[in-house]
């Protein structure tokens, strides 16, 4: 059988809520053993972040909400109180043992506490320290706490996001998912395997020092570079792409769908199935920038003729025209659709108090490896004992006693 990438990668997993964890799941994901240390008696802050909480075998709620389910699969828990020098203790025992370590503490914290990186590094000299924070290790905010929510709006990200000033609905808008946490912990994931490979050749770790708010301002992307190049700020424009035209969402005499025409053949395409082929050779809607610049004028005609049949006829129809569209789906809906089911995305593991559990499952998918996908999302110090067995540590001696160590 097949190895998983990582599984010869032991991770050390100090950070809670979303960006950090995000970067471990994906380790374990990738076959790492991700060891997830949490306060005693409490755990990670998301824990409690419902409802709504998994129900156990008879229906009643557990101690654990959606939201950690949703970024803690594949990890073992442990409790310990890092503020205690026996609690420090433990973590430096299992450094020793592992390969990664991931935090997202306030700055120094962890360095009074003796666990910083040159503290570590000193036990473990090439380990990569991952450090997750939202302004980074360095300037005149750095000792300031951050959300996802206030990244989005700080980073500028709310600024081109949502309808208009002065329409219905008008007004700044975040995104419907913590999109700059989950960022994070993709660019710390990627960060770290960048370390490990570079330790592959030099022997040496490294810290990595990555900052939320640095995330947010490095996928403004091509909205960013418009006002590079232009000098003009990026305005919110509702569902419309702000450089390719027609993209937007438009709605049919049933319901909405959403058009995503990408070059100038596709929309001859376009052209013919609404029975308008003269608007590919119109001189404002020949070109890409013909149809940017005229966007709202060329609108005004598709709304026009998409309100002559409803959705699932002109899906069909451009669907078979090969221009790309599609429906706006909710959540059920998406996790119903033939594609999501044939590629496995919905998953279910085993769980001791919920019998089994769904999940959402990773979208990496390898021909020569296998990801992880046995472990559930851990109850709190589930794996307390079996852990310090494992590693011969000695339990502290200021433990409260872990609800399922």
């Amino acid at each position: 059988m097949s190895q998983s990438p990582l599984s010869h990668i032991r991770v050390l997993d100090l950070s809670r809520i979303m960006a950090g964890p995000w970067a471990s799941q994906i380790f374990a994901d990738l076959g790492a053993d991700v060891i997830k240390i949490e306060r005693q008696g409490r755990g990670d802050d998301t824990r409690s972040w419902g409802p709504p909480f998994l129900k156990d075998a008879n229906g009643k709620d557990t101690t654990d909400a959606g939201y950690f389910l949703a970024v803690n699969r594949g990890k073992r828990s442990i409790t310990l109180d890092i503020a205690t020098a026996e609690g420090q203790r433990v973590v430096r025992e299992l450094v020793r043992h592992c390969d990664i370590v991931i935090e997202n503490f306030k700055v120094d914290t962890l360095d009074r506490y003796g666990l910083g990186y040159d503290d570590l590094k000193a036990i473990k000299p090439d380990i990569i320290y991952c450090s997750v924070t939202g302004f980074g290790q360095t300037g005149p905010r750095r000792d300031q706490p951050a959300y996802d929510f206030m990244i989005q709006a700080m980073g500028g990200l709310m600024s081109v996001t949502g309808e208009p000033d002065g329409v219905p609905g008008g007004g700044p808008e975040k995104v419907g998912v913590p999109i700059v946490d989950i960022m994070t912990g993709m660019y710390a994931a990627i960060a770290t395997l960048g370390a490990m490979a570079h330790r592959s050749v030099t022997g040496a770790g490294d810290h990595i020092d990555i900052a939320m708010l640095d995330v947010q301002v490095g996928f403004l992307a091509n909205q960013a570079m418009n006002y590079l190049v232009s000098g003009t700020p990026p305005r919110r424009a509702g569902n419309a792409h702000p450089n390719i035209q027609p993209q937007d969402v438009f709605p049919c005499c049933d319901g909405h769908l959403v058009l995503v025409v990408g070059n100038d053949g596709q929309f001859a395409k376009f052209c013919e199935v609404i029975g308008q082929p003269d608007l590919a050779n119109d001189s404002r809607f020949a070109t890409n920038a013909g149809r940017v610049r005229n966007r709202l004028d060329l609108a005004d005609i598709i709304r026009a003729a998409f309100a002559e049949a409803d959705m699932a006829d002109w899906l069909f129809r451009l669907d078979a025209a090969g221009v790309p569209c599609g429906p706006i789906n909710t959540i059920p809906a998406v996790l119903a659709d033939e594609q999501i089911q044939h590629r496995a995305m919905k998953m279910q593991m085993p769980h001791p108090l919920a019998g089994t559990v769904d999940l959402i499952a990773s979208p990496m998918r390898f021909r020569n490896a296998r990801l992880r996908r046995d472990r559930h999302p851990p109850l709190l110090g589930e794996h307390t004992a079996e852990i310090l067995a494992e590693f011969a540590i000695q339990a502290p001696a200021d433990a409260g006693g872990s609800p399922h160590s």
